[in-house]
């Protein structure tokens, strides 16, 4: 019975490190409650969110009148040349994952609607505990990302202080986790 026991509370630690691992990313809503739409003023919203290795952008928009590109360079950003998207998506509620550091532009696809400032310019910065500071650099004006779907839910973005807690956490929920697994076969 004591060996249940034992491995019941192992597998409670390793749900807490699932959790925590899941809460350390951050899911922005581009453009915030208006979403990708021509009205939203992308500058502004960009420049509220601090942007970090892991987080989400999440784009709602009507599938149809608009769609997401990602586009590969400054200057393809600047003058809206969406023939040169690295990416394109059109369903309406996508995801696109920040993967690593560095400067990624979004604009929609819908013929002059980068134009008229559907795009944006999102800085993603290290997930580095210690620097404690993140950055957006918004452009002039704002546009979507691009990536997979179905997003499971839309929040702000974390502090660094919280994302280093987070990490922390996770790294004593897998010391944990080690400890009970040795408990447990020994």
């Amino acid at each position: 019975m004591e060996t249940v026991y034992k491995f019941l509370f192992a597998v409670l630690i390793l749900a807490t490190l699932v959790v925590e691992e899941a809460a350390a990313a951050t899911q922005h809503a581009v453009g915030g409650s208006q979403g990708w739409d021509e009205s939203t003023d992308f500058t502004t919203w960009a420049s509220g969110e601090k942007f970090n290795v892991g987080d989400q952008l999440v784009f709602k928009y009507t599938s149809g009148l608009h769609s997401v590109v990602e586009l590969g360079s400054e200057s393809a950003y600047k003058s809206c040349d969406i023939s040169s998207a690295v990416t394109s998506l059109n369903g309406g509620n996508n995801v696109v994952k920040l993967t690593k550091p560095g400067t990624r532009y979004f604009a929609c696809g819908t013929s002059g609607h980068c134009g008229q400032g559907m795009k944006v310019k999102i800085t993603t910065a290290a997930a580095d505990a210690s620097s404690g500071t993140t950055t957006s650099t918004p452009a002039s004006s704002s546009s979507p990302s691009s990536a997979s779907s179905s997003p499971a839910s839309t929040s702000t973005s974390a502090s660094a202080s919280a994302t280093a807690f987070v990490s922390h956490g996770a790294l004593m929920a897998t010391l944990l986790l080690a400890i009970s697994l040795f408990l447990v076969l020994f």
